[in-house]
């Protein structure tokens, strides 16, 4: 088994990735003998318009990693099937929130460094295609590790030889060497790297620029293509095998969402009791190191977590019994307090207000949101449902919040919105999250 290898790099704003020389390059260092020197630039003998082209480029994925690129000094395009979130990044708007993004963006704009097209066309005349498609789960929680294949099948025409294709999205296991097949097949000499990202919604703008960036690839001309690249982000670049990176990103997302499990089934018990879960939490954790992590309760939900934790399900053939009970427990907590609900109030004649629809705190994200799984229980077992959120933009149903507060008998906190720690009610307010610090009984 080859040992593990980190990359210590020093970035500058006129850093090229993976071809054309620029002046000055970054300088950059391995922690072994063999990490190509300036003197090995370019890597790719072939021309192209742009340095990197984010296909699928316009989401929460693609968008934070072309415009950070776009801040080192890279000319990057951004493809999108999307015209409507093309036209947006093109005006200098943000498709959803992401923190310190869209002045990034603005700026990438103006020195001509950023772009963006629904063209497929740009692909061919990039170096890097960056692709941000991952694997989805169908409606019966079974991963599809064809879709990005037939995606990239769809396009083959525009790839080029002498280009560093990197996937960028979670992938089932073993997608990686498909993609190779599929572009061997296809008579075309270019490199493959799996670079997965592990950025938190909202974040983006620190993390791309601070954590480690794990680079796989068959080859290690690959890897060394692939680490200059995330080398002009981050000053740690973590090499591993695709098969291994695969997992990684997979175990990455499901250790999160065992711990959130965990304290989801914590709360449980102790809120069988009587007792305060988050009382107990801070005390146990005060001045205690190996429990500062333990997190507190609340929705575990998202576009990623649950996803891969039955991707991971299904490459260990549904034996994965750690994974479906952490599902169990986050998937059944909304239903969990509803029924707590019940036992505390007539809720069959009572309306409810739930304060935050995303999927996360200061996020506008409603994908696998469990507050909407929570309203429509909700739906079925109380008199009316009102929601209401701050940042969501693509619900017509949704209330001002003064309006909510009003007409509701007995609200509930579904994403915790720092704006909501500020409400006073004297109804009784359903907090899984402590967010009003009132605790978190129900």
């Amino acid at each position: 088994m080859a040992p593990l290898r980190v990359t210590a790099t020093a970035s500058t704003r006129s850093a090229s990735p993976c071809g054309r020389l620029r002046s000055p390059r970054p300088a950059a260092y391995r922690l072994g003998p063999d990490f190509p020197t300036q003197e090995d630039w370019p890597l790719s003998g072939t021309t192209f318009d742009h340095d990197v082209v984010v296909v699928g480029g316009c989401g929460h994925v693609g968008l934070p990693l072309a415009i950070a690129l776009a801040s080192r000094g890279l000319d990057v395009a951004i493809q999108d099937i999307d015209a409507r979130a093309v036209d947006l990044v093109l005006s200098g708007e943000l498709p959803f929130m992401e923190d310190g993004a869209q002045e990034v963006l603005q700026q990438g704009l103006a020195a001509g460094r950023l772009t963006a097209t629904t063209d497929p066309e740009v692909i061919g005349r990039s170096e890097v295609v960056v692709v941000v498609i991952g694997t989805p789960v169908d409606e019966h929680l079974n991963p599809d590790p064809h879709a990005v294949t037939k995606a990239l099948r769809e396009s083959l025409g525009s790839f080029r030889d002498g280009q560093l294709v990197v996937l960028r999205s979670t992938v089932y296991p073993g997608v990686t060497r498909t993609i190779e097949r599929l572009f061997a097949d296809a008579g075309l000499d270019l490199d493959v790297a799996f670079c997965p990202e592990r950025i938190a919604e909202g974040r983006a703008m620190e993390e791309l620029f601070t954590l480690p960036q794990i680079v796989s690839a068959r080859t290690q001309d690959a890897r060394d293509r692939a680490a200059k690249l995330f080398g002009a982000l981050t000053p740690s670049v973590v090499e591993l095998d695709p098969e291994e990176a695969e997992l990684a990103k997979l175990f990455t997302n499901n250790w999160r969402y065992i711990k959130f499990a965990a304290a989801n089934q914590f709360y449980v018990m102790a809120n069988d009791h009587g007792l305060d879960y988050d009382r107990i939490r801070k005390a146990l954790a005060h001045d205690y190191p190996r429990a500062a992590d333990m997190p507190g309760a609340g929705f575990a939900a998202g576009p990623c977590l649950f996803k891969d934790t039955m991707q991971l399900a299904a490459f260990t053939d549904n034996s994965y019994v750690l994974g479906h009970s952490a599902m169990l427990v986050n998937e059944g907590l909304p239903l969990y307090l509803v029924t707590r609900m019940e036992q505390a109030h007539d809720l069959a004649d009572l309306r409810v207000g739930i304060l935050g629809m995303a999927f996360k705190g200061e996020s506008d994200d409603i994908r696998s949101s469990l507050s909407y799984k929570l309203k429509r229980i909700l739906e079925f077992r109380s008199r009316e449902v009102f929601c209401t959120d701050p940042y969501v933009t693509v619900d017509d149903s949704l209330l001002p919040l003064e309006e909510v507060l009003e007409r509701s008998d007995v609200l509930v906190i579904g994403a915790p919105h720092k704006t909501y720690a500020d409400v006073v009610t004297d109804k009784p307010v359903v907090d899984v999250w402590n967010l009003l610090g009132n605790g978190t009984t129900v």
